[in-house]
C-alpha cells in the first residue's frame, strides 16, 4: 500500500528541511526570543490550509502563550463557499488591513506561512509588515514557488519579499505520492513537514530564552492540576501582548 510510502516521503521531508536549514532556522528561534524578551509582539499567518501552522502553534499544551495568530473569516477552512478562500488571498489592501487591525508594529516579528507564495495577501503582509518596521519570516516551498509567476502587483512570490526563508522542501504542488492509474499526485506534504519546522523554530526559542534568563511564557495543560493557574498568570504577566483572548 502506498499510506506508507507517503510516511516515507514527509519523513524525508522533514529531515531534509531540517538538515539543510538548521542555521535559518535557529536565526528565526532567535528573533523569537528576542522579539519575546523585548516585550515585543510574534505574529503567525496563513490562508487556507496554510493557515493550519498558524492554528499549530497558539493556545496550546507546550506552547509560546505570545504568539498571536492572525485570522481572517474568509482565509480560514470554515469558509463557505470554500472556493471563496482561493479568491480572497489575491485580493489587494486585505493584507494591509489586516495588519493594522491586529496590532503588528515596529520591533514585532510576523511570520508568514504560503506554499506556492505567489497569491497577493501573503506577499502583501510580508511587505507591508517591513514597512511597519517588523521583521518578517516565511515558510513556503521553493521548489514550487520558483516555478509558478506571481499574483502580487509587484511580480513578487513570497520567498523574495522576507527578511527570512525557511524552505519547507516539498515537491512541486505539494502533493507527494503517484499513484498508478491516477494522474494527479496525491498526499500533500506541506502542512506535516509546516507542523515540524514550526513546533522546532519555537523550542529552539524557548531553549534561548532560557539561556538569555527569561522564563518562556509556556502554556501548561488546562487539564493538569494547577494548570488553569500557571496559565493564568502567563495572561496577567503578558496580558499587553496575547491578542486573541
Amino acid at each position: 500500500m502506498q499510506g506508507e510510502s507517503y510516511i516515507t516521503i514527509a519523513g524525508d521531508c522533514i529531515r531534509k528541511a531540517w538538515d539543510s536549514q538548521r542555521d535559518t532556522i535557529a536565526e528565526a528561534a532567535g528573533w523569537i526570543a528576542e522579539t519575546i524578551g523585548q516585550k515585543n509582539n510574534v505574529f503567525v499567518f496563513g490562508c487556507s490550509h496554510a493557515g493550519i501552522i498558524a492554528e499549530e502553534v497558539f493556545y496550546r499544551t507546550g506552547g509560546l502563550a505570545v504568539i498571536n495568530p492572525i485570522f481572517f473569516p474568509g482565509f480560514m477552512l470554515n469558509t463557505r463557499p470554500i472556493t471563496m478562500t482561493s479568491s480572497l488571498e489575491r485580493v489587494s489592501g486585505i493584507g494591509k488591513t489586516l495588519l493594522s487591525q491586529n496590532h503588528v508594529s515596529e520591533g514585532d516579528l510576523l511570520i508568514v506561512h504560503s506554499v506556492s507564495g505567489r497569491n497577493t495577501v501573503p506577499v502583501e503582509m510580508a511587505e507591508e509588515a517591513k514597512k511597519l518596521g517588523a521583521r518578517t519570516v516565511c515558510i513556503t516551498n521553493l521548489n514550487y514557488s520558483r516555478a509558478v509567476s506571481s499574483r502580487h502587483p509587484s511580480g513578487k512570490r513570497l520567498f523574495e519579499v522576507s527578511d527570512l526563508v525557511i524552505d519547507n522542501c516539498g515537491d512541486f504542488g505539494d502533493a507527494a505520492v503517484q499513484l498508478d492509474g491516477l494522474p494527479e499526485k496525491i498526499g500533500a506534504t506541506s502542512t506535516v513537514v509546516g507542523a515540524a519546522l514550526i513546533n522546532a523554530i519555537v523550542i529552539d526559542a524557548v531553549e534561548k530564552m532560557i539561556a538569555d534568563g527569561i522564563v518562556p511564557p509556556v502554556f501548561m495543560s488546562a487539564n493538569i492540576d494547577g494548570g488553569d493557574e500557571h496559565n493564568a498568570k502567563i495572561f496577567e504577566e503578558y496580558r499587553d501582548n496575547i491578542f486573541y483572548m
